[in-house]
């Protein structure tokens, strides 16, 4: 049987929820979908190709791809970068614990499938403050026997109450995979992203491993995928429909997440890039560090 910390046995399907767009949410609590309103986890759905998205979602998705083509090639080569990442860790550095904060919709391959897939024993510790996302946390709460899956409702901007969540299905005196999968940029500067990003890295244990993707700005793109006005375009209807909270940084500005880190081979690159050789279009920045002590 396979484990969980989800209550009861009732099977998740999210396009069962009523025209009202309300369903009951993690905890009971009923949740408005808001399936009228464009929402940036949903438009990402629609992207990868997922069938959990509206009309709504679907226009703003469609707009972004008018303005920018190669936006569905950025987004998968952003999810492959993170298959690799934890199969990476499972099978040759023996990793077995997972932080994953800011997990979005479930899709293929999430990461405790990747994980629990190389090393059945992983546990996996996924945390997001997004009340879309908590409706879905069903589809997330599964597991291998040998394994855990667990979900914190928490707030990366609070990283201190996530991390004692997490404590509760994670051991801190072992190696961790911190995975920060395309969400700093939801966090603007004035909020310190860097103290953060420090707090939860300054928690993880040595031997642990710090994985990071991150959208650049439209002036920082490969020259000759998308015209800088087209990708600033786009960026602005993602930045709609992420209530503001959409913030590109420089390659320079990523790899300073990972200060007191050794980067793997090879350090902060674009995601097609990260040992591969993947032919699509990205504005996604990578890079995975390393704990030694």
């Amino acid at each position: 049987m396979a484990r969980s910390d989800f209550p009861g046995d009732r099977s998740w399907d999210f396009k069962s929820v009523t025209t009202s767009g309300t369903v009951q949410g993690f905890n009971g609590e009923p949740v408005d979908l808001r399936t009228d309103v464009a929402h940036i986890a949903r438009v990402y759905d629609h992207w990868l190709g997922g069938k959990n998205n509206f009309a709504a979602d679907r226009k703003v998705a469609e707009a972004v791809m008018a303005a920018m083509p190669t936006v569905t090639e950025s987004v998968r080569a952003n999810r492959s970068f993170l298959r690799r990442a934890v199969n990476l860790l499972a099978t040759e550095h023996g990793i077995r614990q997972f932080l994953d904060i800011g997990t979005g919709l479930p899709a293929a391959d999430n990461t405790h499938e990747v994980a629990q897939r190389a090393a059945p024993d992983s546990r996996i510790v996924y945390a997001d403050n997004d009340t879309i996302v908590l409706a879905h946390a069903r589809a997330l709460l599964t597991s291998s026997p040998e394994g855990r899956t667990a979900y914190v409702h928490g707030d990366v901007r609070q990283p201190a109450e996530i991390l004692a969540k997490a404590a509760e299905t994670l051991d801190f005196t072992q190696p961790i995979a911190l995975m920060l999968i395309a969400v700093m940029h939801c966090i603007p500067d004035e909020d310190d992203p860097y103290a953060i990003v420090r707090t939860l890295t300054d928690a993880m244990p040595p031997g642990s491993y710090f994985v990071l993707s991150h959208p650049i700005p439209a002036t920082d793109a490969p020259s000759g995928d998308v015209p800088a006005e087209d990708l600033a375009a786009a960026y602005a209807l993602m930045r709609e429909a992420s209530t503001g909270s959409f913030h590109a940084r420089t390659a320079d500005q990523i790899t300073r997440f990972f200060d007191g880190w050794e980067l793997l081979d090879p350090g902060v690159v674009l995601a097609t890039q990260w040992r591969a050789d993947e032919p699509e279009s990205t504005v996604i920045r990578v890079g995975i560090g390393h704990r030694t002590a």
